[in-house]
């Protein structure tokens, strides 16, 4: 498999028609603040004048990490299985705001350390978990690039089967360690200002998952340049399956809704594959991991929400959506003219 794949840029053309026509409907100029610009970046990523964003598709990528050997969640690693049962029966958080947008909902596994036997989970397992980045690479670079091929190949699937909007979301336990290495090597940002407490590590703890992460990266020492050569040495499955996940939508022209800190990390290594993929991305929320600041900096964005959300799943992109759904309604008001209103 190659990750290459033909990002087209967006449509500023029709960016342009639909900026002159929100400016004609019955509202001052700007009134509607961010809703104006959220309908022009869609209008230029899906080349309509009326965009459309539902049904939104949700696709939470499942795997292990083997960094959790060091000690450096709060959580043991049977709960990344546990939760993917939670998925699957429904009980999530990221099934109830599915549900609440009526948003198609995916689960895959795509790296769980157990075998996960559920009909609504879709068995995509690369490896069963990635090995401890301290002492070896997380996974080889061939195993990468499979896994960055499963989320575009499900993403696709998805889109063939009409949904309108992307939210990548992820589950496994010492995947905001896998983050912080990840972009700390992007970035060369000091590893003290990325790292968080991630599911709730005590404070003693944070020091030492910052003393595992600068260990690792000067064992590892992956190649800023190289998103293949980054993943392969510190990254994760799940991470590569959302990375993935993000280039489809964005060869396809759907708007991807980016979650917290881990999809951020995920969307910024899609964008180091595929340039053009960064202008289909709209940020949800800024979550309070101290590393989600910085990548949203580093992506050029800013953030729809602010709520102190930290859960990861696509939670906080699923909270957001209804913005972007007011964006789109925003384009059905009356315009001055067919309202009969004067301008003058």
């Amino acid at each position: 498999m190659s990750i290459d794949c033909f990002i087209q840029p967006v449509d500023k053309e029709k960016g342009k028609e639909v900026r002159s026509y929100i400016d004609t409907l019955t509202k001052p100029p700007g009134s509607l603040g961010r809703l104006e610009e959220l309908a022009i970046q869609l209008a230029e990523i899906t080349s309509q004048s009326h965009p459309v964003v539902t049904p939104p598709g949700v696709i939470v990528f499942a795997a292990d990490h083997g960094i959790v050997e060091e000690g450096v969640s709060a959580f043991p690693q049977e709960v990344t299985a546990q939760m993917v049962g939670n998925f699957a029966n429904g009980g999530a958080a990221i099934n109830v705001f599915s549900r609440q947008i009526g948003a198609r909902l995916k689960i895959v596994d795509i790296g769980v350390a157990n075998d996960v036997n559920f009909k609504a989970v879709v068995d995509r397992k690369i490896k069963y978990g990635t090995a401890n980045f301290c002492t070896e690479d997380a996974m080889a670079r061939e195993e990468a690039i499979r896994a960055i091929d499963v989320g575009f190949t499900e993403a696709e699937m998805m889109i063939r089967e009409g949904i309108k909007c992307l939210i990548p979301g992820e589950m496994g336990i010492g995947n905001t360690t896998a983050s912080s290495a990840i972009l700390a090597s992007l970035t060369g940002t000091d590893i003290a200002l990325l790292v968080g407490s991630g599911t709730g590590i005590e404070d003693g703890k944070l020091a030492h998952k910052q003393d595992v992460i600068k260990r690792a990266l000067q064992a590892r020492k992956p190649d800023s340049k190289d998103p293949l050569d980054i993943l392969s040495k510190v990254g994760g499955l799940e991470i590569c399956g959302m990375a993935g996940a993000m280039l489809a939508a964005a060869e396809n022209k759907i708007p991807i809704l980016v979650d917290g800190f881990i999809c951020t990390v995920a969307a910024l290594l899609a964008v180091e594959m595929a340039t053009e993929a960064k202008d289909y991305m709209i940020i949800g929320h800024e979550s309070v991991e101290p590393g989600h600041q910085i990548a949203i900096e580093r992506l050029g964005k800013k953030p729809l929400l602010h709520l102190e959300m930290r859960l990861g799943e696509g939670t906080g992109a699923a909270v957001a959506f209804p913005i972007l759904l007011s964006a789109v309604n925003m384009l059905k008001m009356a315009t001055f003219s067919s309202a009969g209103i004067s301008t003058n």
